[in-house]
């Protein structure tokens, strides 16, 4: 893990974290091809949560509808949390973000819980106008 405090200007810091408040309202909200436009056209997604990384737009718009219906079979509405989001920049223009999340299971009529609280790192770059996801790795908190 870098230490680096990552001279990332205030603007950008800001346009992130709308990237990422705007992504999880995506996907919780079953806006499947809206979720994976956050990613670039070759943007990829590797999770220890899951059988195998999902890479290209039309995998991940997949991707994204799994996990919205099996939200829907369970009878529950599922909210991705992304919290400690901390932003490096990069040497080629490029920025790393890390950050944590939790995702959290409401019944519906019932309790939540908490699904699983994990760590992600994303490789983003400025794409015209807004920033896109390359890559994210996530790690489950239970593992090194």
């Amino acid at each position: 893990m870098s230490s680096s405090t990552g001279a990332v200007d205030a603007v950008a810091v800001a346009r992130l974290h709308q990237l990422y408040g705007r992504q999880s309202h995506l996907i919780d909200g079953g806006d499947a091809s809206g979720w994976a436009q956050t990613f670039t056209d070759d943007g990829e997604f590797h999770s220890p949560s899951y059988p195998e990384p999902v890479s290209g737009t039309d995998e991940l718009i997949a991707f994204a509808e799994r996990f919205h219906a099996g939200a829907r079979a369970a009878n529950e509405v599922h909210r991705h949390v992304i919290t400690n989001v901390a932003i490096d920049e990069a040497d080629d223009g490029a920025s790393t973000v890390r950050a944590y999340l939790q995702i959290v299971a409401t019944s519906v009529g019932g309790d939540s819980r908490l699904v699983r609280m994990t760590t992600f790192t994303d490789r983003v770059v400025l794409d015209g106008d807004r920033w896109r996801i390359v890559r994210r790795d996530v790690r489950r908190d239970d593992t090194a």
